[in-house]
């Protein structure tokens, strides 16, 4: 058993609550104190409640409407005992003096000043309150709710850890955090962590986080608090030493499925350790948190897999014609380069990513005899060949998830003059993406062979960037070719990496081209 100070609300919104700690009670406005009181009279830091020896004593820490005991001001540190009112500010407590049975080191002597292995629907039920059962003060409950709105409002599996890692870093005042994920088959951590934070103290050098902490938290499927770290040998690692960690937070990501990661918190040597209030919050931060984090994990596979049945749909094409191989992944190259260069947000990169692959899905409802002709195409099978826009938009107009990238594959061969097809569309009326599409796809046609023109081999980069110059104002953006030229060293190294010299001669255009066409495809 062990001796435990409280203090019980006498008066205003704080009365009949109670607020105990075995060693600290910090006192103030911030909402990372054990005792955050939400008064205009309390200073941000107003004072300290210490164990000392046997006994407590109460500290002002210069607040400015002062510190009382039985209606006297403390100007020094003055003992406290059961029945004394103490006041902070406007708002008094009744001192209580109390006894508690705090559970001895576990058997494997890390010591652990607290543990939760609350179940997930148990950190769900903690959010809104504290251990002793007082409602979450404002700022702590804004970093669950926020962590609520990122759930909803961040589709990037990155984006949400970092966004979650850094409320917590804040709300809880850590000088860094770290968030480690489980492999896919949730036996182990990966020893990469997704998402790293400092806080408003920390340096951005090198990072530190205790690997060992974490790995247990994870193992034993539970959130654990070490308070003094620096004084317990057997936890001293090198990431803690050299991170000066006085104070850590290792709390389990988890929901009723299964465990996902750990997130990893440190406070300096010169913080006040985490509480066990602190310890909790967090674990209901984790809770509430991991559900997203849960969903963003099978979002991400969902896509994966969707990529790579976008990838097959679109080596269909290829496989039909031994002459277009590596076209697909190429012009998908050079057209995230160019989105990516041109400072497109992500949603839009992404649709890039998704349509520039089926550009040409098309291709796979035109007849053998066209499509696979070795020689020139007449102005009637050229017209036929034209149609691969139309029927791929047509394909994919039935597939809801693929509505978005529809223009690029119906409009990624319409001209800036309005002389191209399929609509005839002019400037800024042809779709933004597609008229990204439209340079890489050429610049590939025009640096590969052509089968359909024997004796025409692929242009050497030079000449090719030289045509699409050249092109600007007439078939192609003027702000995507002055852009596309910025990156023409990044645009070769690609080419060069995609294509293998054996086969840089062999390789043809995309799209056949009647005689009278101008040069780019």
């Amino acid at each position: 058993m062990k001796r435990v100070l409280r203090l019980r609300g006498v008066s205003g919104p704080t009365k009949g609550q109670v607020w105990d700690h075995p060693t600290l009670l910090r006192v103030g406005r911030l909402a990372q104190f054990e005792l955050m009181l939400d008064d205009p009279s309390v200073s941000r830091r107003h004072a300290e409640v210490r164990k000392q020896g046997e006994g407590w004593s109460v500290v002002d820490l210069e607040s400015t409407n002062g510190t009382y005991v039985n209606g006297t001001r403390v100007t020094t540190p003055h003992p406290l005992v059961a029945r004394d009112i103490v006041q902070f500010g406007k708002v008094a407590f009744l001192v209580e003096i109390t006894e508690t049975t705090i559970e001895g080191p576990p058997s494997d002597q890390l010591v652990q000043q607290a543990v939760r292995r609350a179940s997930f629907d148990e950190g769900i039920a903690r959010l809104a309150f504290k251990r002793n059962d007082m409602p979450r003060a404002g700022e702590e409950l804004l970093a669950l709710l926020r962590a609520g709105h990122h759930l909803g409002h961040l589709e990037s599996e990155d984006q949400l850890l970092d966004s979650i890692l850094n409320d917590a870093v804040s709300v809880l005042d850590a000088q860094r955090g770290a968030i480690v994920l489980a492999h896919d088959d949730g036996l182990e951590l990966n020893g990469k962590p997704r998402a790293l934070a400092v806080g408003n103290g920390d340096s951005r050098g090198r990072f530190h986080y205790s690997k060992r902490l974490m790995q247990r938290c994870f193992s034993k499927g539970e959130s654990a608090l070490y308070r003094n770290v620096q004084d317990q040998a057997e936890l001293i690692s090198q990431s803690i030493a050299d991170g000066a960690m006085a104070s850590v937070l290792c709390v389990l990501l988890r929901t009723p499925r299964r465990k996902l990661g750990v997130l990893h918190l440190d406070r300096g040597i010169f913080q006040q350790p985490f509480s066990e209030d602190d310890l909790q919050l967090a674990d209901a931060l984790a809770a509430h948190a991991s559900a997203g984090i849960e969903c963003a994990m099978l979002l991400r596979k969902q896509r994966e897999m969707f990529l790579n049945t976008i990838m097959v749909l679109a080596q269909m094409v290829e496989l039909r014609d031994e002459y277009t191989g590596g076209h697909t992944q190429r012009v998908t190259k050079y057209a995230l380069h160019l989105a990516e260069s041109m400072g497109l947000p992500t949603d839009q990169v992404e649709l890039i990513r998704l349509g520039t692959p089926l550009h040409d899905i098309g291709k796979i409802g035109i007849a053998d005899e066209v499509l696979r002709k070795p020689g020139k195409l007449t102005a009637a099978e050229f017209a036929i060949m034209q149609t691969h826009t139309t029927l791929g938009a047509e394909y994919l107009a039935n597939i809801p998830e693929l509505l978005p990238i529809i223009p690029i594959v119906r409009n990624h061969h319409e001209r800036w003059d309005g002389t191209g097809y399929p609509d005839r569309l002019a400037k800024t009326d042809i779709p933004f993406l597609a008229r990204i599409v439209a340079v890489a796809d050429a610049f590939d046609a025009m640096t590969s062979d052509r089968p359909y023109h024997p004796n025409k081999k692929g242009r050497p980069p030079a000449e090719a960037f030289a045509e699409v110059e050249r092109q600007a104002g007439r078939q192609f953006d003027p702000d995507c070719v002055k852009a596309f030229l910025e990156i023409r060293e990044v645009i070769v190294e690609t080419m060069h990496d995609l294509m293998p010299e054996s086969k840089k001669h062999h390789l043809p255009v995309a799209e056949p081209m009647p005689t009278n066409a101008p040069a780019v495809a």
